[in-house]
């Protein structure tokens, strides 16, 4: 599996990031649903990266870089058929060395706290992650859950 930059223009991970976001609104009220959609995910500070075994896609993942030494995760999908194969933690560590490469100090994420987010929940926390609260422009919100892992 080889994890790189990616664009959201990609055909194959346009499609991926369509699934992401139909499921984020099929699963949350509006107003908690943090996705960003695809040409957020092209603008400056954002790194998009796909996880491909071969050709085939198999997850993506964004870090989206707030300043005063911030990073965040966005855009964390596995598909449906590569879930359970490490994808998502391989994308993690991923993201994770391009945020200290950009001397980012902390990453944060905000998920879902409803079950159908449990899975990302366990992949942050045995990386290290551990709840916080709201950070950047985020507020409180009983259906989202905040986590943080510092990288100095």
């Amino acid at each position: 599996m080889l994890v790189q930059t990616a664009s959201p223009h990609d055909p194959d991970v346009a499609r991926l990031l369509t699934e992401h976001l139909e499921e984020m609104h099929a699963t949350s009220p509006a107003e908690s649903v943090h996705a960003l959609p695809h040409e957020a995910l092209a603008a400056p500070g954002v790194t998009l990266v796909a996880a491909r075994d071969g050709d085939v896609l198999v997850g993506i993942g964004a870090l989206k870089q707030h300043g005063a030494g911030l990073g965040e995760l966005k855009a964390m999908r596995t598909t449906a058929s590569a879930r359970g194969r490490g994808v998502g933690a391989a994308i993690l560590l991923h993201l994770l060395d391009v945020a200290r490469t950009a001397g980012v100090a902390r990453v944060s994420l905000e998920t879902g706290s409803e079950q159908h987010f449990a899975p990302a929940r366990r992949l942050y926390a045995r990386h290290g992650f551990v709840e916080c609260g709201p950070f950047a422009d985020y507020r409180p919100d009983p259906l989202s859950t905040f986590m943080t892992l510092r990288l100095d």
